[in-house]
């Protein structure tokens, strides 16, 4: 399913181009961009651009988040929502559901989580003390609002995220999270995951395309890219282009180095 069929920007105000991110060249430059398959990546060298555009795509549909502010009060995003506001959205039809989700965020919402945990179980040790001498009742009662949070934790996510390594807590968080018929913008996931546990994401991706999720995803890993069927929008020099998977630098540079290793370290 496409929900979010293009973003087109509206002229931007002059006294903006000097300003980040409305100096960045892609953003200078933007022209409509059309999303043809349920799959998006967005691939392209560090400074490209790429993430600045999903990041703005993200403002613009006022996605949820992922361990984080929201995208109308995170700070970090104040200068990108200020090309979001210059974004007009095309939908097949308007979705809520989804997320976006950033690797950084995915880290600090795995730690925020082990706090939050080892938090509520301090809560239950001091009701015990507390509560000595007094009935059981009015303890169990004291109790149970810790408890539950606890319980709906470990329903939610089985173990708590930090226990898990991190592709498997990435993984974890992300079929907990998972809805259908959402829009799912990801920033470099694979920065969490093995090779082998991005094998993995793709077949949980698959699925989720099965049950009418789009997904948007700023991305360098050759696997990924591999998805079937995928759109690849690659980020040079100001521009955004359509590619083909074998057109891809990031793939044939991988190809290379991994048929003659030697050929690329001997001088190192």
């Amino acid at each position: 399913m496409i929900h979010l069929q293009s973003i087109t920007p509206r002229p931007y105000l002059e006294t903006a181009a000097d300003e980040f991110p409305f100096s960045v060249p892609v953003i200078r430059s933007l022209r409509k961009i059309e999303f043809t398959t349920p799959v998006t990546f967005l691939v392209g060298e560090n400074g490209s651009g790429k993430s600045t555009v999903l990041e703005a795509i993200a403002c613009a549909v006022e996605s949820v988040t992922v361990g984080a502010e929201s995208v109308k009060t995170d700070k970090t995003l104040a200068p990108i929502r200020k090309v979001a506001g210059y974004f007009r959205l095309a939908w097949t039809k308007r979705t809520r559901k989804g997320f976006f989700l950033r690797a950084e965020d995915f880290f600090g919402y795995a730690k925020s989580m082990r706090q939050t945990r080892e938090e509520l179980e301090q809560d239950l040790k001091d009701v015990d003390r507390d509560y000595q001498g007094r009935s059981k009742y009015a303890a169990d009662l004291a109790r149970s609002a810790y408890r539950g949070q606890l319980s709906a934790m470990q329903n939610r996510y089985g173990k708590d995220l930090d226990h898990y390594s991190h592709g498997e807590s990435f993984l974890t968080l992300f079929q907990a999270r998972f809805v259908p018929d959402g829009l799912y913008l990801l920033d470099e996931p694979e920065a969490a995951l093995s090779p082998m546990r991005q094998l993995t994401f793709l077949s949980a991706m698959k699925q989720m395309v099965g049950q009418n999720a789009q997904f948007i995803i700023a991305t360098h890993s050759p696997i990924l890219l591999a998805f079937p069927g995928a759109q690849i929008l690659h980020f040079a020099d100001g521009a955004i282009q359509e590619v083909q998977y074998n057109q891809l630098e990031h793939v044939q540079l991988t190809k290379n180095f991994l048929n003659n290793p030697d050929l690329f370290l001997r001088h190192l």
